[in-house]
């Protein structure tokens, strides 16, 4: 079974999938680093940062 690119929606090539090719895996991390997809975080995230405190 073939899964489509989410990319443009071509069917998923062996080497690159989940993408058609390395132009669309390529496109996907771009998006990634330019924050178009952001992986939202819990409500305490803001509120509680983690310590930067190494000396424990």
């Amino acid at each position: 079974m073939s899964s489509a690119c989410p990319i443009c929606g071509k069917p998923a090539q062996d080497a690159t999938r989940p993408f058609c090719s390395k132009r669309c895996a390529d496109v996907d991390l771009q998006r990634w680093l330019s924050d178009r997809y952001v992986v939202p975080g819990g409500q305490d995230d803001e509120e509680n940062p983690p310590s930067t405190d190494f000396d424990n």
